[in-house]
């Protein structure tokens, strides 16, 4: 589907879900937020990811200046705008001015964890008053999800909102963090009846996922990937090369109903997260160079130009 634009996501680069959707003269920005992860295989992120991210940032804010609406899904830092963002997240001071002038629908606020409880906060306090909670909700296109499971209840990563859209030329789904280990989660996904899903797949890369979760996670894939026409799994999932397979084998299964958010964009994968000890080792990195990145004495995208040199990955879109 044209009107379906994915931006931020793990094949692409970047932790994150973020998706533009149009419906007639509406753009809908779902999920506008990234980051990298903080260490991975011992190392901090690479100045090459660090370069993707920013022209991954970059893109989120030039869809942000044209959008007329703007959900939530929850409040994690890969998933939001922050007001105390990190170098490589996306923070207030870079949101066009009229941002909080869209229309926004959020999850609510009424999480556990404390810092995702300010973090509603701050963005009610950005958008003036105007940010509607709206779970289990129908707003014209949009229908909103009531609170479904962020992973398995053992995690204790609290909720997740979904998001169904109504197209001109059929239904789309947003399913951020589910991470397919949630039945209930899937079964609603179902009952809407959408052609098309982005969803995020189950973190594999985590040693404590154990063989019942990788189970479940398969089965719920399936049963996914049979009942939609196309179903899109990135975010945790393409954080390994293990994600990767694993991708690879459901979309086989399913008779090639299932991709990344890289295929669906028709973009080369960049899975840099998965990836970060082998950029290391191919464009090392001088001694002290992130402090002086953070201070603003060094700069990242040469890095990535000599990367693409290289071929130590595909040419990034800018």
């Amino acid at each position: 589907m044209k009107n379906i634009q994915i931006v931020a996501a793990e094949s692409l680069g970047v932790r994150g879900l973020c998706c533009a959707v149009t419906v007639g003269s509406r753009r809908i920005v779902i999920d506008p937020g990234l980051a990298l992860g903080s260490y991975r295989h011992g190392r901090r992120p690479h100045p090459v990811q660090i370069a993707v991210g920013r022209h991954v940032r970059n893109s989120i804010v030039k869809l942000l200046h044209d959008a007329t609406d703007v959900v939530f899904s929850h409040f994690h830092g890969d998933h939001v705008p922050l007001k105390d963002a990190n170098p490589f997240q996306l923070s207030f001071d870079m949101l066009p001015e009229r941002f909080s002038e869209l229309h926004s629908w959020s999850k609510n606020g009424d999480e556990s964890h404390p810092e995702m409880r300010r973090r509603f906060q701050d963005l009610k306090e950005l958008m003036g008053g105007g940010l509607r909670v709206v779970e289990g909700r129908t707003e014209g296109p949009l229908s909103f999800s009531p609170p479904v499971l962020h992973g398995e209840a053992s995690a204790h990563l609290g909720t997740v909102m979904m998001t169904r859209i109504e197209l001109e030329d059929g239904v789309f789904v947003h399913a951020s963090d589910i991470q397919l280990l949630n039945s209930e989660a899937v079964d609603q996904i179902i009952r809407w009846r959408p052609d098309t899903v982005l969803a995020g797949g189950p973190p594999l890369y985590l040693n404590s996922l154990g063989t019942h979760s990788w189970e479940s996670a398969w089965k719920n894939a399936l049963r996914l990937a049979n009942s939609v026409g196309t179903l899109i799994v990135d975010h945790h999932l393409m954080r390994s090369e293990t994600g990767a397979q694993w991708l690879e084998e459901l979309s086989q299964s399913a008779g090639g109903k299932v991709c990344s958010a890289a295929d669906f964009m028709e973009r080369p994968p960049l899975l840099l997260e998965a990836r970060r000890a082998e950029l290391y080792e191919a464009i090392p990195v001088p001694d002290g160079w992130m402090d002086d990145y953070i201070e603003g004495k060094a700069e990242a995208e040469p890095f990535l130009t000599a990367a693409v040199e290289r071929g130590v990955i595909p040419s990034v879109k800018a």
